[in-house]
């Protein structure tokens, strides 16, 4: 069932994407820049729909995820509590009005794990999640990664997402490499080198906590036993090696069979090569059109709902 055509937006905080799709999920038409939320006060927000509405009148149900529906966006479409499967989200989307536009935004998706009792959070992703599971990309049941500046590694547990943890390695590798004491030992790139499998190991082995050990990254080349040139591969395998250990500690299950990574090509290659170092298979998954048949999921269990 479903609308004959809908238009789905992933509005993030730094970008903002926005598809004119059939209901297959092709693109009949696409926004693919403008700013993000973090960038826009309320006014600007308008305006921005504002383009949307003029690109695409008389546009079917519109569809929006992401920083949108966060606290610094429209409005805070709130968390719908794991574990949640497709038809739990659906359920729970929030009605907006912007520019004159209808549209439902998607909310994001909350848990409290159970290993350590602590709660994680998540906003966009669950969209491109569920997108992937109804495409028959990702295995209802199984652990998920999403390598990247926020790397989430998920849970699934038939058809739903069952708990999650979110890890900000990528975000420290970003900042620790731009500023800082350790930003002067690094030159170059990180690449899957010698120096980034002994940075996992050590990472993995999680002998001394992370301050200690991406310090150590610092004496290392000071005192003449890592390269300058090597100093971000190293740096970036100690932050991976320490998320995949963190990881299989909270999910067991991790080494049962071969981890989907969804994210973009450069760090999924090296998330796949450390978890190889590490014994763990894993295997990269295109999510180029995850987020439109996410959106178009969404609309055919709305379509479905009684009004």
């Amino acid at each position: 069932m479903g609308a004959s055509s809908i238009v789905g937006i992933n509005w993030g905080s730094s970008n903002f994407r926005a598809y004119h799709l059939d209901a297959q999920a092709n693109v009949v038409d696409a926004i693919e820049s403008g700013p993000g939320i973090a960038a826009l006060d309320r006014d600007g927000i308008a305006r921005q729909m504002a383009e949307v509405a003029a690109r695409w009148p008389g546009m079917g149900p519109v569809y929006a995820c992401g920083m949108v529906g966060s606290n610094i966006g429209w409005l805070d479409a709130g968390y719908v509590a794991c574990p949640v499967a497709l038809d739990g989200l659906a359920g729970a989307l929030w009605p907006a009005h912007i520019a004159g536009v209808d549209l439902l935004i998607v909310p994001g998706l909350a848990c409290k794990r159970d290993v350590d009792g602590a709660p994680d959070i998540m906003r966009g992703e669950e969209t491109e999640l569920f997108g992937m599971l109804a495409s028959s990309q990702l295995p209802h049941t199984g652990v998920i990664a999403l390598p990247g500046t926020h790397t989430k590694w998920v849970r699934m547990q038939d058809g739903g997402v069952a708990e999650f943890l979110t890890s900000m390695s990528g975000e420290i590798f970003d900042r620790l490499t731009a500023a800082g004491l350790l930003a002067s030992v690094v030159d170059g790139p990180s690449t899957a080198s010698d120096a980034f499998y002994e940075g996992v190991r050590v990472g993995a082995e999680r002998a001394l906590g992370l301050g200690a050990l991406l310090f150590g990254a610092r004496a290392r080349v000071i005192r003449g036993e890592l390269r300058r040139a090597d100093g971000a591969s190293y740096l970036r395998g100690v932050l991976i090696g320490a998320d995949i250990a963190d990881a299989h500690a909270l999910f067991p299950m991790l080494g049962a069979a071969s981890v989907p990574l969804v994210g973009s090509a450069p760090v999924v290659e090296l998330y796949g090569a450390a978890m190889q170092s590490l014994g763990l298979a894993s295997h990269g998954v295109e999510s180029r059109n995850a987020i439109r048949h996410g959106f178009v999921a969404l609309d055919r269990l709305s379509q479905e709902r009684p009004a």
